[in-house]
């Protein structure tokens, strides 16, 4: 047993002495060796630091744990039936106005006011970003100007807009569209703010064009900032439509839950309020989608 024991130990001192032979003649194996348990030691503590693995439909967790709540405590009877109403009771409210095509009139209008405002915003505000961040000239002529309609409430011009463009349809997208291009021009221009000089030079010393420089700094350098801007925009819109829809409108979303407060029909509220919260589930959703495959070379935590 002595012998074999004797034999085995003689057996892997050879081999050790043999790696170490082989190291020693070969240091470039050694360094490769030794980047490689670099590189995995950074690994396993970037894997210890981060969030982890992006679960997949995550972001409906909490809207399914909420509706969850709400489902247990009507039917547990801790909510009053008339104020707040089952999920199931709005379930069959919505049902019933789709059906009729209320729901269905109300949805389209809606999305048609969002969208024009939203289009007029987002242009705006990405035209007098660019504008005010690539020129001093334009800086001087517009940041001050925005900055002073950021600290007015937007919704306090509303009777103003009524006795300029009238009590109709325009008045709401033209609200809707500084609802939304205030965000977008503030973090846009914070963008382009950002860029690092010394990228200035270094398309200096390439000879870079004035579009060039645009095309292949500016705007990859703006576009993290723009898309904080336009999730923001998006959800502005939606917050304004609810609000806008309760002046002299006779047909939207808003308009129905108005009409709903009058008569005391609080599921049909709800379902609105559903609607409005979908929408803007899927429009955020939507946004960082387009986000995560225009930015897809960033290595970031949310990657």
């Amino acid at each position: 047993m002595s012998a074999v024991t004797t034999g085995a130990s003689t057996t892997t001192g050879a081999a050790s002495a043999a790696t170490a032979t082989a190291t020693a003649t070969d240091p470039t194996s050694a360094a490769a060796a030794a980047a490689e348990e670099q590189e995995a030691s950074q690994v396993r503590r970037r894997r210890r630091l981060s969030p982890g693995k992006r679960l997949p439909a995550s972001r409906l967790v909490g809207p399914l744990l909420f509706l969850a709540l709400w489902a247990v405590a009507s039917a547990a009877g801790q909510l009053d039936p008339a104020a707040v109403p089952a999920p199931w009771t709005v379930l069959e409210t919505g049902v019933h106005l789709w059906t009729d095509g209320t729901l269905t009139t109300d949805i389209v209008t809606s999305l048609q006011r969002a969208g024009s405002g939203f289009a007029i915003g987002l242009t705006a505000g990405v035209a007098l970003a660019l504008a005010s961040g690539l020129s001093r000239t334009g800086e001087a002529l517009i940041d001050g100007t925005v900055q002073l309609n950021r600290a007015i409430p937007t919704l306090g011009l509303i009777p103003l807009f009524i006795l300029w463009l009238g009590i109709g349809e325009t008045f709401k997208i033209a609200i809707i569209a500084i609802v939304v291009y205030i965000p977008i021009y503030l973090n846009t221009h914070a963008a382009l703010a950002g860029i690092d000089s010394r990228f200035v030079e270094l398309a200096e010393v390439q000879g870079l064009s004035r579009f060039q420089f645009v095309r292949q700094i500016v705007i990859p350098g703006a576009l993290p900032g723009f898309f904080v801007g336009l999730r923001l925009g998006v959800t502005g819109s939606w917050l304004g439509l609810v609000v806008l829809e309760q002046i002299n409108a006779t047909n939207g979303l808003g308009y129905m839950m108005f009409q709903a407060q009058n008569y005391g029909q609080s599921d049909v509220i709800l379902v609105g309020l559903v609607v409005y919260g979908i929408f803007g589930l899927v429009s955020d959703s939507a946004v960082r989608l387009i986000e995560r495959r225009v930015l897809s070379w960033r290595r970031t935590l949310s990657s």
